[in-house]
């Protein structure tokens, strides 16, 4: 069967091509082209002579490029939130809220760049300088590479397209192998749009392969990357002398308080660990317990864990559908088996049916088992009993990850110190640490990446600043 890849804006067809079946039922619903390094080098050339024709766009066309895109995506929001559960088994519900802060996103990216400028300098304000007209103002960088991940194979994607676009770059999008149709759907829209910038957009599609040759090349000034800590050491060691912004894996965890509301906490832990089946960057997975309340929020947990719907994604009264493959349904009952053998305990039995993986509440959890240590990213959260914050602090604040926490609390003076001492990039008071709203700064501290995420910050990322001076 015939697949399609686009290079800028023209439309190849190529029969060497890859399947990918739903993690659901495994039927086939997708299928993308076989790219090589050829391709992809092929790809960076078209971004690069398309920057002549970036530069001469104005501001008004990127933002109505951007609008026209956010106008198809309300019209098509059905059929690409349908796509991204058959191809990833997200389930629908949650797919179409991925649609709508997809909307979101590049629809703040247009608002943000109409007000984006440049700042006066007052270069006499020292003895040694003198009265001048100086000013910086913020250019396109040239061309950025994007490479994003499963779990959000939609919002992901415009987190990096939408910002560097409307700033003024040529873009080469390799978007995941596990869902290559969401990222054709809405890159089509970008392309055929009656604003698009010539060229200004690719997609090619691969592994180690292509992606290795889109970060070593020198055509690429910026490189945006949201995956794993491993290939984001990769792309550090080799990418050379560029811009990179790498969102990268976390282990968020949460205090909960002896003021808190904890059938509020109990609710919004219960969301925070187990949505998208814990396959989420900032997945609640540490859960730190006063004591004094300890054994009453195991149980609220446990009680708000047994109201989540485990089954079709396509159904709308789902919570959780499939984990992405097998090997991470294997991997997520080893992590389980694993914490029982060293003493944990689980609230509800741990059970799967192939990729279908039941949300699982452990307790008796100590800080040195790996279940703690390490990033799990599937729907397993542990329970571990703390005297104070003081006593929460030091373990929350021990993990080579920093990308969010929270605490939930009454206390006012609690909250200003979780602000001040809690080493992560994001810190969340009274709600999950999943929380994450498109328009603020995203990102971590320590093996969670550097730079930050959201339209401003992304735009920010992407562009260079030029210092002019008229004397």
């Amino acid at each position: 069967m015939n697949a399609k890849i686009f290079f800028g804006s023209v439309e190849a067809i190529t029969d060497n091509c890859s399947e990918r079946r739903s993690p659901f039922s495994g039927e086939v619903v997708s299928y993308a082209p076989i790219c090589d390094e050829k391709d992809a080098l092929k790809a960076l050339q078209i971004a690069q002579d398309a920057t002549k024709y970036a530069k001469q766009s104005t501001l008004s066309q990127r933002c109505n490029w951007l609008l026209d895109v956010v106008k198809k995506l309300k019209e098509q929001k059905e059929d690409i939130a349908k796509t991204i559960t058959d191809e990833v088994g997200k389930p629908i519900s949650f797919a179409r809220v991925e649609v709508d802060r997809c909307i979101e996103t590049v629809t703040l990216s247009a608002e943000t760049m109409r007000t984006m400028h440049g700042e006066t300098i007052n270069t006499d304000a020292m003895p040694s300088g003198k009265k001048t007209t100086a000013f910086f103002t913020r250019e396109p960088a040239g061309v950025v590479v994007a490479i994003t991940p499963f779990n959000f194979p939609l919002n992901l994607v415009a987190h990096k397209l939408a910002p560097a676009l409307v700033a003024g770059n040529c873009v080469v999008l390799k978007p995941t192998p596990e869902a290559p149709l969401t990222a054709y759907k809405f890159a089509k829209l970008f392309i055929e749009s009656e604003f698009a910038i010539k060229d200004a957009l690719s997609v090619v599609y691969g592994d180690a392969e292509v992606g290795s040759a889109l970060i070593t090349s020198n055509i690429p000034r910026v490189i945006s990357f949201t995956g794993s800590v491993p290939v984001g050491r990769i792309i550090t060691k080799n990418a050379g002398i560029k811009k990179v912004s790498l969102e990268l894996g976390g282990n968020a965890a949460t205090y909960i308080d002896k003021s808190a509301d904890l059938d509020l906490a109990a609710q919004r832990c219960a969301l925070g660990a187990f949505v998208n089946s814990g396959q989420v960057c900032i997945s609640l997975q540490r859960i730190y317990v006063n004591s004094d309340i300890y054994d009453e929020f195991a149980k609220n947990m446990a009680e708000e864990t047994k109201k989540l719907v485990v089954g079709s994604p396509y159904e709308d009264d789902t919570f959780m559908g499939p984990l992405i493959d097998d090997d991470a349904a294997i991997r997520a009952m080893g992590w389980v088996e694993s914490a029982i053998e060293e003493g944990a305990t689980p609230l509800l039995t741990p059970r799967h049916e192939g990729r279908m993986f039941y949300p699982c509440v452990m307790v008796d959890v100590r800080d040195d088992m790996a279940i703690v240590c390490e990033e799990v990213f599937a729907p397993i959260v542990s329970l571990i009993k703390v005297g104070s914050f003081d006593d929460a602090i030091p373990r929350m604040n021990n993990s080579p990850y920093g990308l969010q926490f929270s605490v939930f609390t009454n206390d006012l003076k609690l909250t200003q110190r979780a602000i001040s001492e809690l080493d992560a990039g994001g810190i969340v008071i009274n709600d999950m640490p999943t929380l994450r709203f498109d328009i603020q700064p995203y990102g971590g501290v320590k093996l969670s990446g550097v730079g930050r995420e959201g339209p401003k910050f992304a735009i920010e990322e992407m562009t260079e600043i030029k210092s002019v001076v008229i004397c």
